[in-house]
């Protein structure tokens, strides 16, 4: 059984161009294992897109996002905060999962 995940519609064209390939969760979302075949809906509407295939799961701190985080993330650093604090609001806890489009 192939497990899902789904990314805000205004994202998708980033993971179909290869230009996000990363996504940073909560701990809700950190179970996903390197090697392991994901399938990729819009969170709005359940539309299906593409796979994914994990490569890794980090721990990482809101305050230790850097530069490179934010150019894998397709946006600014600024920005890539921003988000993080929209969808997890005091949540410090998260998780970098990196991923390539299959």
């Amino acid at each position: 059984m192939t497990r899902e995940i789904t990314f805000f519609s205004r994202f998708e064209h980033d993971i179909l161009a290869g230009l996000k390939t990363i996504t940073i969760r909560d701990a809700s979302e950190a179970h996903f294992q390197p090697g392991e075949r994901l399938r990729v809906s819009r969170n709005e509407d359940g539309v299906f897109f593409c796979c994914i295939e994990v490569l890794s799961v980090t721990p990482v701190r809101l305050e230790a996002l850097t530069e490179q985080h934010a150019q894998q993330e397709n946006m600014s650093l600024g920005e890539l905060k921003q988000v993080i604090k929209e969808i997890y609001p005091g949540l410090d806890e998260l998780f970098v999962i990196t991923f390539v489009k299959r």
